[in-house]
């Protein structure tokens, strides 16, 4: 082997060709155990094998792969050294192999903007309606715009995508928005607030810690059920539907569409495990989607903060259904009963990850967090949904 450069692959640009349906051949060369933590999933055009790079060097010759030399293969493992090495392994080969430039970690930080109205909007008073997807998390936040002025919903923490966006979108932020006090990432709202200068927004009881009350260190704007955000010619109701949290709120725009957070999703609800509560919160939850269910149009687009997987997608690959859909295909919102709903949800519960205390605790300024331990308190999909 020599020492010359190998070819990169950016980690964006590998989601683009996935999110796009060309066929990449994905190599993951990471231990299986931190393959199981979390993993290249994005697409349906994606051809993704797992081997240790330890075995692969092992291997007499390379059928037991299965990989195809008429097609590229992006390799990938922890931060991009070790697929250097396996990438030119591979290339000496025959096969048109590329190393994916700081590997998962840089995987994470990949941020997809989507438009939800791909012409023009039928709500007149949005002229953009953006999700964002970070693919590694299965995390989607928001940017809406009208006048020129933007909101941004559930942003994560790197917030060079979301300054991207509005340069590109000709937007300036106005507010920023948590829909609640998030435990699988580290939100960027409060650090957006602060570089833009513009309000942040959370709802008052999502403030605190739900462990023990202890009161968030940071500065905020309350929040709550039924106050009206104007920006531009648009509005932004809040509705408080606790459960998942206990502030947990959905905003409801123009009467067109609901930006739900970890309320609702397209195929589940938030669990309502992670302050500790479990019990107490789902009868809180089962309250919220009676709500719901007997105030929120048929029409109404929602769009969650989180996906569980690719079957959540639409055709066009953002993330939403209409309420009526949701009600009819979503086992969660299925359930007319109470009793059958606190079931469902004991019976569905699992543990949470153990960083998902320390995350919220951050969020809630209670707690320092280095960019390196953020790497990996983050790492993997998110565990919002009851599954």
């Amino acid at each position: 082997m020599t020492d010359s450069p190998v070819p990169l692959i950016p980690a964006a640009d590998l989601a683009q060709r996935l999110d796009q349906g060309q066929r990449v051949q994905v190599l993951d060369i990471r231990a299986a155990d931190r393959v199981a933590q979390g993993r290249v999933t994005l697409g349906a055009t994606l051809d993704f094998r797992a081997l240790a790079a330890s075995h692969l060097y092992q291997l007499p010759t390379l059928e037991s792969l299965g990989l195809d030399p008429r097609a590229p293969v992006a390799v990938i493992c922890g931060h991009g050294n070790s697929s250097a090495k396996a990438t030119r392994f591979l290339r000496e080969r025959g096969f048109e192999a590329y190393s994916v430039a700081g590997g998962m970690a840089a995987w994470e930080t990949v941020y997809l903007p989507r438009r939800i109205f791909p012409g023009p909007s039928p709500v007149p008073a949005i002229e953009h309606l953006i999700q964002i997807d970070r693919v590694g998390k299965g995390a989607l936040s928001y940017v809406l715009v009208s006048d020129g002025d933007a909101v941004v919903v559930d942003p994560g923490r790197h917030l060079e995508p979301y300054e991207a966006l509005l340069d590109h979108l000709g937007a300036t932020a106005a507010a920023v928005i948590d829909t609640h006090m998030h435990a699988d990432y580290l939100s960027g709202a409060r650090a957006a607030a602060a570089r833009w200068q513009v309000p942040y927004f959370v709802h008052p009881d999502d403030a605190r810690s739900p462990f023990d009350g202890t009161q968030g260190r940071f500065t905020y704007h309350p929040l709550t059920e039924g106050d009206t955000l104007a920006f531009g010619r648009a509005t932004l109701v809040a509705a408080h539907v606790p459960g998942h949290t206990l502030g947990s709120t959905a905003l409801v725009v123009e009467k067109s569409f609901a930006l739900t957070g970890d309320f609702l999703f397209v195929h589940s609800v938030g669990r309502p495990d992670l302050g500790g509560h479990r019990d107490a919160w789902a009868a809180q939850l089962w309250n919220s989607l009676e709500r719901v269910r007997g105030e929120w149009s048929g029409d109404l687009l929602v769009l969650p903060a989180h996906y569980a997987s690719e079957t959540e997608r639409r055709a066009d690959r953002g993330v939403a259904a209409r309420f009526d859909v949701i009600g009819a295909t979503n086992e969660a919102m299925s359930l007319k009963d109470r009793e059958a709903f606190l079931e469902w949800v004991r019976e569905h519960s699992t543990p949470p990850p153990d960083s998902y205390r320390t995350i919220k605790l951050a969020n809630l300024g209670l707690a320092e967090v280095s960019d390196a331990d953020a790497e990996m308190l983050e790492f993997g999909p998110n565990a919002c949904a009851v599954s």
